[in-house]
């Protein structure tokens, strides 16, 4: 036992009843039991334990190790609640925001679908509390400086699920709930789902700016349901950017079925997802390089590269992984007037209570690690410039399907008036290129050079070597516009240079 507590003062009726736990060692594995002592009845609810120091010390809040991961990775946006639980299995296990602003106790319970979705990880205690609501999640974005981006169920259950749909004529409560939600968000005080919002401590807006109908939905029922909600937000709310679905794969008939139905409706935002083996990402970076300029943009909503394979337990954070994502990041801010996000799913993962990986942050009940991946959306994230320079890489082509010998993006940081050239070399060998920063007239004679590098592709970070696979920094000086620079094997490099 590492520490307890007597509970008293119980009464007939519902009140709360708080204690301090002051634990003599800790144990990454420990539980919180509740024990009755002697005969007789108690009704027991929302029983949580919290540590004394949470995100911002507010009661009752955020692990403040998993939200200090999170703001130090510098993310432009947050989505929430996330993906398949929008949809829920069935419609009654959906997500419904309004049921997550009430006082803790008084939000409804209801089963996560990841508490039976996958055989080979059966979770039978995973239920969702909602401690972590729609005030909260607004609430994080601020203190972190990330725009929200809620995604709301649009009348469709997950397709992989039963498919359940709202009929047509029953959608108004639906599309009235996102209306509800953006006065929630941005109402003036006097309004009132903004006077609920500034009844919860928080009277000024919070100025949410895009939201997303439905989740990976597909097929003409969805385009219908989308049709919907987009006529009435579009005349009510202009200033509301709209992220529609294009299904759960970058290439297949959903894919392709739904594209040219959202650029004959003028959508907004184009939400896209795929999760596949490294190869993909290797092989795809020039992907948007040919997609319409004139068209709906592209939010790359959810992808992570599969060591294994798609849904299998045995996928790693390798090293391969990380590589692979950040050559296809070279080609996303390449084609950044196209792609206006990007997003690595899912975010957070418990080593104790996991249902899908590879995941970007893991935890334990003590620890929290980023992976080799988590940071190199960090060094992206970090490393964001305001216009984007044209590259030509001349002798890193490879064959269709192969992988290049170099990846490469670039672009310039008007704040501090320097070239940000991002460079991947998956390769297990040494590679010195010759850098040619055309149309430069002079370098400063400092600049700053971000590796993050590995032996092997199969390395990965762990709660006992959390930094295995992480950035190093170092100055190194260029000799003018045109200079010799050696990327290391398995590696991924940010070198920011003054223009002068």
């Amino acid at each position: 036992m590492l520490g307890s507590v007597s509970l008293t003062n119980f009464a007939s009726h519902w009140n709360k009843i708080s204690a301090e736990l002051h634990p003599k060692a800790t144990d990454p594995k420990a539980r919180l039991d509740v024990i009755m002592e002697g005969a007789g009845t108690v009704d027991c609810d929302t029983i949580s334990l919290f540590p004394r120091h949470t995100w911002k010390d507010r009661p009752g809040g955020l692990r403040a190790d998993m939200v200090q991961m999170l703001a130090e990775m510098k993310p432009g946006f947050l989505r929430f609640p996330g993906g398949c639980i929008v949809e829920g299995s069935q419609l009654d296990r959906r997500y419904q925001w309004k049921n997550t602003i009430q006082p803790v106790p008084d939000r409804k319970l209801i089963v996560n679908r990841w508490n039976y979705e996958f055989e080979h990880r059966p979770t039978p205690d995973y239920f969702q509390s909602f401690g972590l609501g729609f005030y909260e999640f607004f609430q994080l974005c601020e203190d972190i400086g990330a725009q929200p981006l809620p995604i709301l169920n649009c009348g469709m259950a997950c397709q992989f699920n039963s498919g359940e749909l709202v009929p047509m004529t029953e959608l108004d409560p639906y599309i009235q709930d996102t209306l509800d939600l953006i006065e929630f968000a941005n109402g003036p005080v006097e309004s009132p789902w903004g006077a609920k919002r500034a009844a919860m401590g928080h009277p000024a807006p919070f100025n949410m700016k895009m939201m997303g109908v439905g989740n990976e939905q597909w097929g003409p029922q969805y385009i219908e349901r989308y049709t919907a909600f987009a006529k009435v937000l579009k005349e009510k709310h202009p200033e509301i950017m709209l992220v529609s679905d294009a299904g759960p794969s970058p290439a297949d008939d959903r894919f392709n079925f739904l594209w040219p139905k959202l650029r004959e409706l003028h959508a907004d935002i184009v939400d896209e997802h795929c999760y596949d083996h490294p190869i993909w990402f290797f092989t795809n970076t020039t992907r948007y390089d040919h997609y319409d300029r004139n068209g709906p943009k592209v939010f790359m909503g959810e992808y992570a590269a599969q060591s294994v394979d798609v849904v299998s337990p045995k996928n790693r954070n390798n090293l391969e992984c990380a590589l692979a994502e950040a050559a296809y990041m070279t080609g996303l801010e390449r084609n950044a007037d196209v792609v206006r996000m990007a997003s690595y799913a899912p975010l957070f993962a418990n080593s104790e209570a996991w249902q899908w990986t590879p995941d970007l942050i893991w935890v334990d009940s003590l620890r929290v690690y980023g992976t080799p991946d988590y940071y190199v959306q960090q060094l992206f994230s970090r490393n964001r410039g305001d216009t984007v320079l044209p590259v030509e890489l001349r002798g890193a082509d490879a064959p269709p399907a192969q992988i290049q010998r170099l990846y490469a993006s670039a672009s310039r940081d008007d704040q501090t008036n320097e070239i940000i050239l991002k460079v991947v070399n998956p390769g297990a060998a040494a590679t010195e290129a010759q850098i040619n920063l055309a149309g430069l007239a002079k370098t400063g004679p400092n600049a700053k050079s971000t590796v993050l590098s590995g032996v092997n592709f199969s390395d990965v970070n762990s709660f006992e070597n959390p930094r295995k696979i992480s950035p190093v920094e170092s100055e190194f000086h260029p000799s003018g516009s045109q200079f010799q620079q050696t990327f290391p094997p398995h590696s991924f490099t940010v070198l920011r240079i003054a223009a002068e």
